[in-house]
Parts: C-alpha cells; structure tokens; sequence
C-alpha cells in the first residue's frame, strides 16, 4: 500500500502578488512547524513539492527533520489565475465547468489531467512508499475530485480556508483505497 500525505501550504503572504514566490507569513512560518510534527512519526520515505515557495516551505522543515531532500515537479504547480480571478464567484464557475478558465487563466480540468498525470508516476516510481506531497488548494482538490466525484465546489468552498491542511490517501498501485483528514488549521481565506 502506498501512502501519501498531501499538504495544501501554510497561510501565504497575500500582499506578494509574484505568485510562484510568494512566501509564507510568519504565521505560516510557525504553522510548518506543526505539519513536522504531524509528519514526524509516518516514517515518510519522499517529499516532492510544487516548484511554489508556499508549498515547498510549508514542508521544508518536515524533510529538514528527516534528512531529506525536496524533489520538486511542475505539474504540481497550483491553477494559473487569469487576472482578478481569485473570488469566490469565479470558484463557483470554474467548478460548475471543468473546462472553464477566465482571460488568461486555467482551468480546473487542466489542473487535474497534469496533477493526475504527475500522481500516477509517483505512484509507479514510489509504489508501497510513504510520500508528502506539498500542494495547493486548487490542485490537490483536482484530485479528491478525479477520485471522488462528490468532492466539488461546495466541497472546495469548505477547505478554502484550511491552511495548512494534511489529507493522507492510500492507493494499491494506482488504486484509490481511501481518504483521511489529518490536520487542518482554518485560516480565513483572502480575496
């Protein structure tokens, strides 16, 4: 059985609008040190992050506590966000349209065929592991969602403000088995 820990990232700094570098706050900062904890017992064997520094800090200091290095893969990257596209009207239409994306932006289908796409060779490669993965918000609700089609907008518009928030999901090969919420700290969610 392969386990994986997906960690949606700590409360980012709102105010950096470079969305790729963004950092955490010191709030957030503080926050990664739970997720260490939680994580520190799952006798994890990998860590892969999105290449965003929210996501990849959020489970630094874990892999730090392991010894391990953070590999990093782009598709785990979070939605491309057309311009002014970050409020609670545009979820709603995304969701309510998988192939929908604003001016400049991605949709929630794109999102989850490259997440699905870098999950399955994760499972091949760490088949019987134990993996953290740091994500996103949009992302790791792409794939609830490939698994589990009752996870949809309203679903999302629960977990928006869970900063951090652990869900582990077991798979038999690429197999989904089951879904578990860790840990999750509600953090109110800023347009």
């Amino acid at each position: 059985m392969t386990r994986i820990y997906f960690v949606r990232h700590c409360k980012p700094d709102g105010k950096i609008k470079d969305d790729r570098n963004r950092p955490l706050t010191e709030e957030g900062l503080e926050d990664s040190i739970k997720v260490a904890e939680i994580l520190k017992d799952k006798q994890i064997d990998v860590f892969i992050s999105s290449p965003y520094k929210r996501s990849y800090d959020s489970i630094k200091k874990a892999a730090d506590s392991y010894g391990m290095e953070i590999q990093t893969d782009e598709r785990l990257r979070e939605r491309n966000a057309g311009k002014d596209s970050n409020n609670h009207e545009m979820f709603k239409k995304r969701w309510a349209d998988f192939a929908y994306a604003e001016k400049d932006g991605e949709s929630i289908g794109a999102v989850q065929e490259r997440n699905i796409e870098a999950l399955n060779e994760i499972l091949e490669k760490y088949d019987g592991k134990n993996i953290v993965i740091g994500t996103h918000g949009t992302a790791l609700s792409s794939i609830i969602n490939y698994y589990d089609k009752s996870f949809n907008g309203e679903s999302f518009m629960k977990i928006i403000d869970f900063m951090p928030w652990i869900l582990k999901m077991e798979f038999d090969g690429k197999k989904f088995l089951c879904k578990e919420d860790i840990f999750h700290i509600q953090k109110e969610y800023k347009e």
